[in-house]
Protein backbone atom coordinates (compact mmCIF):
# COMPACT_ATOMS: atom_id res chain seq x y z
CA UNK A 1 0.00 0.00 0.00
CA UNK A 2 1.58 3.20 -1.07
CA UNK A 3 1.00 6.92 0.07
CA UNK A 4 -1.57 8.52 -2.35
CA UNK A 5 0.14 11.86 -2.17
CA UNK A 6 3.77 12.42 -2.79
CA UNK A 7 5.32 14.02 0.04
CA UNK A 8 6.74 16.70 -1.59
CA UNK A 9 3.00 17.49 -3.07
CA UNK A 10 1.95 18.51 0.27
CA UNK A 11 2.39 21.75 2.12
CA UNK A 12 4.46 23.11 4.78
CA UNK A 13 3.01 24.03 7.93
CA UNK A 14 3.68 27.85 9.45
CA UNK A 15 5.10 28.09 12.08
CA UNK A 16 6.63 30.48 14.52
CA UNK A 17 9.73 29.53 16.29
CA UNK A 18 10.91 31.09 19.48
CA UNK A 19 14.66 31.67 20.73
CA UNK A 20 14.03 33.19 24.38
CA UNK A 21 17.07 34.09 25.89
CA UNK A 22 17.19 35.04 29.60
CA UNK A 23 19.37 38.28 31.41
CA UNK A 24 22.38 36.13 31.17
CA UNK A 25 22.39 35.38 27.49
CA UNK A 26 21.20 31.54 27.52
CA UNK A 27 18.74 29.81 25.46
CA UNK A 28 15.55 27.97 26.82
CA UNK A 29 15.16 25.01 25.82
CA UNK A 30 12.73 22.04 26.71
CA UNK A 31 12.50 18.12 26.14
CA UNK A 32 9.73 16.41 24.42
CA UNK A 33 7.45 14.28 26.42
CA UNK A 34 8.12 10.69 25.43
CA UNK A 35 11.33 11.66 23.41
CA UNK A 36 14.27 11.62 25.92
CA UNK A 37 17.22 13.45 24.62
CA UNK A 38 14.97 15.91 21.91
CA UNK A 39 15.57 18.91 23.15
CA UNK A 40 13.70 21.83 21.51
CA UNK A 41 13.13 25.73 21.61
CA UNK A 42 9.31 26.52 21.64
CA UNK A 43 7.49 26.69 18.50
CA UNK A 44 4.11 26.30 17.50
CA UNK A 45 1.74 26.74 14.42
CA UNK A 46 0.42 30.40 13.25
CA UNK A 47 -3.43 30.47 12.87
CA UNK A 48 -5.04 31.62 9.86
CA UNK A 49 -4.44 35.60 9.95
CA UNK A 50 -2.23 35.73 13.06
CA UNK A 51 1.13 37.11 12.77
CA UNK A 52 4.01 35.33 13.36
CA UNK A 53 4.90 37.84 16.84
CA UNK A 54 1.38 37.43 18.12
CA UNK A 55 1.91 33.54 17.22
CA UNK A 56 5.11 33.69 19.19
CA UNK A 57 3.74 35.29 22.48
CA UNK A 58 0.21 33.02 22.18
CA UNK A 59 2.54 29.80 21.45
CA UNK A 60 5.02 30.49 24.49
CA UNK A 61 2.17 30.83 27.08
CA UNK A 62 0.33 27.99 25.89
CA UNK A 63 3.70 25.84 26.07
CA UNK A 64 5.21 26.89 28.72
CA UNK A 65 2.75 29.19 30.80
CA UNK A 66 4.02 32.67 30.75
CA UNK A 67 4.49 35.10 27.56
CA UNK A 68 6.72 37.82 30.08
CA UNK A 69 8.99 38.41 27.30
CA UNK A 70 9.87 41.30 25.07
CA UNK A 71 10.82 41.16 21.26
CA UNK A 72 14.39 41.55 20.50
CA UNK A 73 14.32 40.82 16.51
CA UNK A 74 12.61 38.69 14.18
CA UNK A 75 14.22 36.58 11.55
CA UNK A 76 13.47 38.54 8.33
CA UNK A 77 12.74 35.45 6.24
CA UNK A 78 11.03 31.77 6.55
CA UNK A 79 13.41 28.62 6.97
CA UNK A 80 11.88 25.74 6.42
CA UNK A 81 12.17 22.01 6.77
CA UNK A 82 11.01 18.36 5.20
CA UNK A 83 9.88 15.29 8.22
CA UNK A 84 11.87 12.23 7.71
CA UNK A 85 9.92 10.31 5.38
CA UNK A 86 8.97 7.57 8.44
CA UNK A 87 7.22 10.78 9.82
CA UNK A 88 5.45 12.21 6.98
CA UNK A 89 1.64 11.36 7.05
CA UNK A 90 1.98 10.50 10.78
CA UNK A 91 2.20 14.04 12.32
CA UNK A 92 -0.27 16.83 11.83
CA UNK A 93 -2.78 14.54 10.60
CA UNK A 94 -0.42 13.91 7.57
CA UNK A 95 -1.54 17.67 6.00
CA UNK A 96 2.03 18.77 5.57
CA UNK A 97 5.39 17.60 4.62
CA UNK A 98 7.14 20.03 6.94
CA UNK A 99 7.07 23.12 8.75
CA UNK A 100 7.82 26.80 7.04
CA UNK A 101 9.05 28.81 10.12
CA UNK A 102 9.75 32.39 11.27
CA UNK A 103 11.63 33.21 14.16
CA UNK A 104 11.88 35.64 16.58
CA UNK A 105 14.04 36.15 19.74
CA UNK A 106 12.32 37.24 23.02
CA UNK A 107 14.07 38.68 25.82
CA UNK A 108 12.73 36.54 29.08
CA UNK A 109 11.65 39.38 31.78
CA UNK A 110 10.51 37.63 34.47
CA UNK A 111 11.88 34.92 36.76
CA UNK A 112 12.27 31.09 36.31
CA UNK A 113 9.51 30.47 38.98
CA UNK A 114 6.99 31.76 36.28
CA UNK A 115 8.30 28.55 34.24
CA UNK A 116 5.12 26.41 33.73
CA UNK A 117 5.68 23.03 31.36
CA UNK A 118 2.66 21.42 33.17
CA UNK A 119 0.44 23.26 30.96
CA UNK A 120 -3.22 22.29 30.43
CA UNK A 121 -1.59 20.45 27.40
CA UNK A 122 1.82 19.51 28.24
CA UNK A 123 4.75 19.23 25.20
CA UNK A 124 7.53 18.97 27.76
CA UNK A 125 8.90 17.25 30.63
CA UNK A 126 11.71 19.27 31.64
CA UNK A 127 13.72 22.36 30.75
CA UNK A 128 16.98 24.35 30.98
CA UNK A 129 18.96 27.11 29.81
CA UNK A 130 21.71 26.39 27.63
CA UNK A 131 24.64 28.30 25.52
CA UNK A 132 23.52 29.62 22.00
CA UNK A 133 26.28 27.63 20.19
CA UNK A 134 24.98 24.44 21.75
CA UNK A 135 21.85 24.90 20.18
CA UNK A 136 22.25 22.49 16.95
CA UNK A 137 23.56 19.91 18.97
CA UNK A 138 20.38 19.38 21.48
CA UNK A 139 18.09 19.02 18.09
CA UNK A 140 16.46 16.37 16.28
CA UNK A 141 18.85 15.95 12.94
CA UNK A 142 16.36 16.83 10.61
CA UNK A 143 15.88 20.48 12.25
CA UNK A 144 19.79 20.82 13.02
CA UNK A 145 20.64 22.86 9.67
CA UNK A 146 17.39 25.24 10.57
CA UNK A 147 19.19 25.25 13.98
CA UNK A 148 22.07 26.44 12.57
CA UNK A 149 20.67 28.83 10.50
CA UNK A 150 18.98 30.65 13.51
CA UNK A 151 21.97 30.70 15.66
CA UNK A 152 23.82 32.43 12.64
CA UNK A 153 20.90 35.03 12.34
CA UNK A 154 20.69 35.96 16.41
CA UNK A 155 23.94 35.08 17.13
CA UNK A 156 25.33 38.96 17.64
CA UNK A 157 22.27 39.07 20.40
CA UNK A 158 24.68 37.57 22.86
CA UNK A 159 28.04 39.09 24.75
Amino acid sequence: MGRSRDPKSLPYRPCVGIMLLNSEDHVFVAQRINAPGAWQMPQGGIDKGEEPRAAAFREMEEEIGTANAALIQEMDHWVSYDLPEHLIGVVWKGKYRGQTQRWVALRFLGSDDEIRIDTDEPEFDAWKWVEMADLPNLIVPFKREIYKEVVAAFRHLVS
